[in-house]
């Protein structure tokens, strides 16, 4: 039996990594599939763990080889899925759970159109920039930059099946539980 393919999207600052997280300890039949990207890795990020570190040219010679399943130029860096990866574990009868941004998502729907595409929005753009302020990641300029690009990219949560505001951490996660639950129903 092939595993089920879910994809969670939605703006920087809205909690996806958290919740996505959470959901994937709670469900041990899940696996997470590493993005590939070409920004430099944050302080405690691994190769590997939370992506596929590659320098530019690199990650353009797998594109160019039809090796990601989605990618998307985001922030100024490359970001992608490599189809392998997912594959590989939906054939050994794996859920697999794909944290991309919208436009990803839209590009892995329309190759695999029985994924099941969840958006997470913050929320407020108040929230939302908060957030992204209390990670101490990013200094304002890019702080900025990813709430104008937050406010672009949750015009597209209608292109997703199920949409989840976390505002409420635990009851976005008995969400997405219920989702998951829905989906091995069906």
């Amino acid at each position: 039996m092939s595993g089920r393919l879910f994809i969670v999207s939605g703006p920087s600052g809205a909690g996806k990594s958290s919740l996505c997280a959470a959901w994937l300890e709670r469900c041990p039949n899940m696996a997470l599939a590493i993005s590939a990207t070409t920004r430099a890795p944050r302080p405690g990020e691994q190769n590997g763990r939370e992506y596929h570190f590659l320098d530019r040219r690199t990650f353009e010679q797998q594109r160019d080889q039809g090796a990601f399943l989605e990618w998307a130029h985001v922030h100024g860096q490359l970001y992608g899925t490599r189809k392998a990866d997912v594959e590989s574990m939906l054939a050994a009868g794996r859920d697999v759970l794909l944290e991309i941004d919208w436009q990803g998502a839209a590009q892995v729907a329309e190759k695999m159109p029985q994924a099941i595409r969840i958006f997470i929005l913050p929320p407020s753009i108040e929230v939302l920039r908060e957030r992204l302020q209390q990670r101490g990641q990013d200094d304002m300029a890019t702080i900025e930059r990813r709430v104008a690009a937050a406010e672009a990219e949750m015009a597209h949560a209608g292109e997703a099946a199920c949409r989840i505001v976390n505002d409420d951490f635990e009851q976005a996660l008995q969400q997405l539980m219920e989702i998951y639950r829905q989906a091995q129903d069906a």
